[in-house]
């Protein structure tokens, strides 16, 4: 058996009817009998880069003695017309994070996944220190583990005062190299001991990965990248996946267009260090 944090994620294949759009990972969190995706929200609708799938689909193991046996999960996004995830925001704007509930009566009876829950959760953020160790467990540009359908791991450290919102914003930095597809992975730090008795999970889910922090300004042939990745707080898992947590208004992908233009803030001057694609 690999290690259960490997068990946690999955990946995340997004689709316009039949057709493959992108690749992303997302992991598993479960709050009393309930089971829910969590990813970035970009990955189920992107305005910019007028990115709308309909569906996803994610991968599950179907045997936890032969880790080779897998089968798909599809997802539809929209029901009614509406989008079925929820999703957040707050003073500072939209928070690039979603969770999609999972009926646990979809999943295959020998399903073998682990799933954070609200005790992975950091309660006290004034004992995290800039610097601190952590990994972010994904699936960087689709490459994993195919035989085994695992995810593989980065290192990274936080990388700027964790508890505080960097430049306003719901996330804290980490410093780790990432690439596209590592959208909606769960960064994690290994726990002194584990937050629930018995539990697989030695680890603190501390926050959801989102994209890489780049300077705009940034001479493309003299300067190298930064390095700087956004992470999400998971506390906003806590307000996702409460029972009163309404479930976001995004309209059907053939509706977002014209909708999305009509209730677009006036643009406003990009700051020096700003999120790129990820």
């Amino acid at each position: 058996m690999p290690e259960p944090l490997l068990l946690t994620a999955t990946q995340i294949s997004t689709f316009e009817g039949k057709r493959l759009l992108t690749r992303a990972s997302g992991f598993f969190f479960a709050r009393d009998e309930r089971l829910f995706l969590v990813t970035s929200r970009h990955v189920v609708i992107d305005e910019p880069s007028k990115h709308h799938p309909d569906r996803i689909e994610i991968e599950l193991h179907t045997d936890a003695a032969n880790l080779t046996r897998s089968t798909g999960l599809s997802v539809l996004l929209y029901r009614g017309g509406k989008s079925i995830w929820r999703q957040g925001k707050d003073a500072a704007g939209e928070i690039d994070v979603a969770v999609i509930e999972i009926e646990r009566a979809a999943l295959p009876a020998t399903v073998a996944l682990q799933a954070f829950t609200p005790e992975h959760l950091q309660a006290s953020l004034d004992d995290i220190e800039v610097g601190t160790q952590l990994l972010v467990v994904g699936f960087p540009l689709g490459f994993h583990d195919m035989l085994h359908h695992l995810p593989v791991v980065r290192q990274a450290v936080i990388a700027s005062s964790f508890g505080l919102r960097f430049q306003g914003q719901g996330f804290f930095l980490t410093d780790a190299r990432t690439h596209r597809g590592t959208s909606g992975a769960p960064v994690v730090m290994r726990a002194s001991a584990p937050p629930v008795l018995g539990s697989a999970l030695p680890w603190k889910l501390l926050g959801v990965h989102s994209a890489r922090m780049d300077m705009r300004t940034r001479d493309l042939e003299l300067d190298e990248s930064l390095g700087l990745n956004c992470a999400w707080y998971a506390d906003i898992l806590m307000t996702l996946t409460g029972p009163q947590a309404a479930q976001a208004a995004e309209p059907s992908p053939e509706a977002a267009p014209a909708a999305a233009a009509a209730a677009e803030p006036p643009p406003q001057a990009a700051p020096p260090g700003a999120p790129a694609d990820a």
